[in-house]
C-alpha cells in the first residue's frame, strides 16, 4: 500500500515538474502561432513582417550556404572572449577590494566613477584606439561585462554575515580556510547573480558593436540585410540573439543549481 502511494506521489510530482518546464515556453509559442496565422491570412504585410515559417526557411538556406554558421561562430568568439576578460578583471578587483580595506580605498572610488560612464559611449574612443577590428568589439564587451561582475562580487564579499566570520575565528580557521569555507561560499549567490546579469549585458553590447563598421558576425548580417530590405534575415538575426540570450540564462541557472546545491539541501533538511 505504501509503495503504491509513493508511486502515485512520484507520478504526480513528475507531471507537475513537466508542466512547469513547459510553462515558460507557453507565451513565446502562442505569439509565434498568432504571428504565423496573421501572416498566412494576410493580416500583416509579409514583405515587411515575414511569417515565422519564412524566417525559418531563410535560416535553413543561410545555414546550408555556410554564411550563418560562420557569422555565428565569430559572434560567439567575440562574446566569450569579452566575457572571459571582463569577468576575470571584475572578479579579481571585486575580491581584492572586498577583502582588503587598503585596496578598497585605492581602487573602489575610481572603479565606481568609471562604472557610471555608459560603456557604449566609449565607442568613439575604442575605434580611435583599436580601429574597427576584433580588438574593438571584444574590448567593448569586456568593459560591459566587467562592472556587473565587479559590483556583485564586491557586494557579496562585504555582505558576508559577520557572525559567521566570528565563528570561524573562534574555531581558529586560517585566512585561507576563512576565505574558502566562509567568505567565498557566503558571497557566491551574489556573484552568480552578477554573472547572470553580465551575460545579458554581453549580448546587448555585442549587438551594438557588430553593427558598427563590421564585416562579420550576426549584427553585421542584420545591418547588411537592412540595407537590402531583407526583413527575413533581419528577423532571423533578432531571433538568434534572443535564443543565445536564453541559452546563456539557462547556463547561468544551471551553474547556480550546481554551485548552490548546499542551499537546496539545507532547505529540504
Amino acid at each position: 500500500m505504501d509503495n503504491a502511494t509513493d508511486l502515485t506521489q512520484k507520478a504526480h510530482r513528475s507531471h507537475t515538474y513537466n508542466f512547469y518546464q513547459f510553462l515558460p515556453w507557453l507565451i513565446p509559442l502562442a505569439l509565434i502561432l498568432m504571428w504565423q496565422v496573421a501572416g498566412s491570412l494576410n493580416w500583416l504585410a509579409t514583405d515587411l513582417v515575414p511569417t515565422p515559417w519564412a524566417v525559418l526557411q531563410d535560416g535553413v538556406s543561410l545555414w546550408q550556404s555556410g554564411e550563418l554558421p560562420k557569422n555565428l561562430g565569430i559572434s560567439l568568439y567575440r562574446a566569450l572572449m569579452g566575457f572571459a576578460l571582463g569577468g576575470s578583471v571584475g572578479f579579481f578587483f571585486g575580491m581584492l577590494n572586498g577583502l582588503s580595506k587598503t585596496a578598497r580605498g585605492l581602487f573602489d572610488s575610481t572603479i565606481q566613477m568609471l562604472r557610471n560612464i555608459p560603456h557604449l559611449s566609449l565607442i568613439p574612443v575604442v575605434i580611435i584606439l583599436f580601429g574597427i577590428g576584433e580588438a574593438a568589439k571584444i574590448s567593448l564587451v569586456t568593459v560591459g561585462v566587467m562592472f556587473p561582475i565587479y559590483i556583485n562580487t564586491f557586494h557579496g564579499i562585504t555582505s558576508v554575515d559577520p557572525e559567521l566570520i566570528e565563528m570561524g575565528q573562534a574555531y581558529g580557521l586560517s585566512k585561507r580556510e576563512m576565505l574558502t569555507k566562509i567568505v567565498f561560499p557566503g558571497a557566491l549567490p551574489t556573484i552568480l547573480v552578477g554573472i547572470r546579469y553580465a551575460l545579458g549585458v554581453m549580448w546587448t553590447t555585442l549587438i551594438v558593436a557588430e553593427t558598427i563598421s563590421s564585416n562579420s558576425g550576426i549584427g553585421y548580417m542584420a545591418t547588411n540585410a537592412q540595407e537590402f530590405m531583407d526583413m527575413k534575415t533581419v528577423l532571423l538575426c533578432i531571433v538568434i540573439y534572443a535564443l543565445l540570450g536564453k541559452a546563456s540564462d539557462l547556463i547561468a541557472k544551471l551553474l547556480e543549481e550546481i554551485c548552490l546545491d548546499w542551499q537546496t539541501e539545507r532547505s529540504h533538511a
